[in-house]
């Protein structure tokens, strides 16, 4: 990568072949601030405090260990901080180049936007999706409908707000959504986490229950869905550069990777939330070259999605089967889990990576590496803090 002044346009140009050189530069100046969820139950977090209908979490453990990641590879100054009221002035008076977005958000209803969306008031570069993506994400009916403007199954479904009432079955949404069908169904948050407050619904009959209930816990939106009996599937994407035996490499598609089976327990319907079991390489077994078709399908989908929502950063896509083998989408995280694989203990995404020769602190830098060369070839003039560090 090569950055010089073009006397005629007046602008930076930018070469990706010496990437290396300038992140070196940068492993001493920059300074990154990865940011977990602040919590609104501490004193001067918030101003009022309110409701989160999206189960709330600190993701405070995995901000240190990629924090961690960042400093083992060489950056030099990295500081972890709670997403709050505070941020702006901590930033601030930290002067702090990039934020390293490893939050859920504090409270609210859209609670996964909120920090991106100041970032990008404060002039703040992030590695993370941006407000739209980072919410229509989080919100399954808003992907969903959006994965069927754009020709991508997903499981038929209808969605319910606490405003309308006690769910009716004899609303038109149910008989366009499921036709003759009548179960079994699921019914989940429209905003979740860790597959918290998700359930098998068996007959029609007992919906209106089952969606009374998350209307009950969450004071939001539920989504109902049909159930599909078919094996249940994982894929990881992220950017085109990735990182391995020291070696950046500028793809010419997103990278997709961890095409995982989730091993359903015997009469276990729906995958159980990590928050009661941790997920281990028995949960999560690795699709290899024994089944190349089913292996290239779930990169396929994922690179597609990955394309046609103009994502920047780290998507988990949650896949299932229907009787047929037919893929469907269910819905995509935008905030995996990057917990450090460890022992008896990893994550979805880091049981993927051995396959690629990546390390924990390859997929780390990866994702750093491809946010700076997109700032540097698309946003160059949201960066002049971060380009006059290179100079």
């Amino acid at each position: 990568m090569t950055i010089s002044q073009n006397p005629t346009q007046n602008r930076l140009e930018y070469n990706f072949s010496l990437l290396p050189q300038y992140l070196e530069k940068l492993l001493a100046k920059l300074r990154i601030a990865v940011v977990y969820s602040g919590d609104h139950n501490q004193p001067e977090s918030v101003i009022y405090k309110t409701h989160h209908p999206r189960p709330w979490k600190s993701y405070e453990i995995v901000a240190r260990e990629i924090a961690q990641a960042l400093q083992t590879i060489g950056f030099q100054q990295v500081l972890v901080i709670p997403d709050d009221m505070n941020l702006a002035t901590n930033l601030k008076k930290n002067d702090i180049h990039l934020v390293w977005l490893n939050t859920g958000g504090v409270q609210g209803y859209n609670p996964v936007c909120h920090t991106p969306s100041l970032l990008e008031m404060l002039g703040m570069p992030y590695i993370g999706h941006n407000p739209l993506n980072s919410s229509t994400l989080d919100n399954k009916h808003a992907f969903k409908r959006e994965l069927q403007a754009i020709g991508i199954k997903t499981a038929p479904f209808i969605t319910w707000h606490p405003s309308q009432g006690r769910l009716k079955l004899e609303h038109k949404r149910v008989a366009i959504a499921f036709g003759e069908y009548s179960g079994p169904f699921v019914v989940k948050p429209v905003s979740g986490r860790a597959s918290l407050h998700v359930d098998f619904i068996e007959k029609l009959a007992d919906l209106p229950q089952a969606v009374a209930e998350i209307h009950r816990l969450t004071h939001n939106t539920a989504v109902i869905e049909a159930y599909l009996p078919g094996r249940e599937f994982c894929v990881a994407v992220c950017g085109y550069i990735t990182h391995s035996n020291s070696t950046f490499v500028k793809n010419s598609q997103p990278f997709a990777f961890a095409t995982i089976e989730r091993v359903l327990e015997p009469n276990e319907l729906i995958f159980t939330s990590m928050d009661k079991k941790a997920i281990t390489a028995e949960r999560g077994r690795l699709i290899g070259n024994q089944e190349p078709e089913l292996k290239q399908k779930l990169i396929e989908l994922a690179r597609e999605i990955y394309w046609e929502f103009s994502l920047n950063s780290l998507v988990r896509i949650d896949v299932r089967a229907d009787a047929q083998g037919e893929l469907y989408v269910l819905e995509a995280n935008p905030k995996p889990d990057l917990k450090r694989p460890g022992e008896n203990v990893t994550s979805l995404v880091a049981l993927g990576l051995e396959e690629y020769g990546m390390s924990y602190n390859d997929l780390i830098l990866s994702l750093f590496a491809d946010r700076l060369d997109y700032l540097l070839t698309q946003h160059r003039e949201i960066i002049p803090h971060i380009v006059e560090l290179l100079q």
